[in-house]
């Protein structure tokens, strides 16, 4: 084999079924190829007014890297299906183009790049940058999508002490607004998590993530404050990791309950010279 995941400053990086980015980057050459299934309960979308159980999968993520300090990174490979539950009256309502009480579409795709800055030491944490930008491909009528561009712009720390490894994240996040295309809504991103190795291969993962609104009045829909905690656990073996976790929405406006679970693999792609 030629990568274990529980090195330091490889696939240890990579955080499923965490959300929490790590500031350490997966490798030179090396390819990480993540996938899942997540199933939250009582999803809103406060701009379609629709509630109801998402199912998403396959959950698909890419990570490649382009240097020993610095990743590439492709999310968002997924579909996502509704069951509807309830419909309020909301700002994109009349353009909703349903009929019964399933809807489903793609979602928007993520593309972003993330660098570490400092390396960590016995007595100094590791620090790294992520940009993101996340492009509207998810179809508006299905209710599921806000047709927005957004982008995020986070700094990143970690540590590892003994068993445990904690990670934070801070940063901010420009989101467009649904209704008005002449507007925006600027958020704080935040998260910190831990991971605690319990066994060979078996580690206890947790975390707090979500964004905060820093406009004065009422933010545009879609734009409000988000928070959730996951709970849970990832096995590796080799080259491949499994992962499940339990999500808990903290605002209204979050799941109530949800479980994800998937896989990570990692393999040489390539020699950068």
């Amino acid at each position: 084999m030629f990568l274990v995941f529980g090195v330091a400053g490889t696939a240890s990086a990579q955080q499923r079924p965490l959300v929490t980015e790590d500031p350490e980057t997966i490798g030179s050459g090396l390819v990480l190829i993540e996938g899942g299934v997540d199933y939250a309960r009582d999803q809103r979308f406060p701009v379609s007014g629709l509630k109801g159980n998402l199912l998403r999968l396959p959950l698909i993520g890419f990570s490649i890297g382009v240097s020993s300090i610095a990743e590439l990174q492709i999310d968002g490979l997924s579909y996502s299906r509704l069951s509807i539950a309830e419909r309020q009256q909301a700002p994109h309502s009349e353009r909703l183009n349903l009929t019964g009480d399933m809807t489903g579409s793609m979602e928007d795709l993520v593309v972003g790049t993330k660098v570490r800055l400092v390396s960590e030491s016995a007595r100094r944490p590791a620090f790294g940058l992520q940009f993101a930008t996340r492009l509207p491909s998810t179809d508006s009528q299905t209710g599921l999508g806000l047709g927005t561009t957004d982008f995020s712009a986070k700094l990143l720390g970690g540590k590892t002490v003994q068993s445990v490894r904690v990670v934070g994240n801070v940063g901010v996040g420009i989101l467009g607004d649904p209704v008005r295309g002449d507007r925006k809504n600027e958020v704080l991103l935040y998260g910190v998590s831990f991971a605690r190795a319990v066994a060979q291969g078996l580690e206890i993962v947790g975390e707090l993530n979500g964004r905060i609104d820093t406009r004065k009045g009422d933010p545009p829909p879609g734009t409000e404050n988000r928070s959730g905690m996951r709970f849970g656990a990832r096995y590796t073996r080799g080259t491949i990791r499994v992962d499940a976790a339990v999500l808990a929405g903290l605002t209204s406006r979050d799941p109530s309950l949800g479980l994800t679970a998937g896989f990570t693999w990692v393999f040489q792609g390539f020699q950068i010279p």
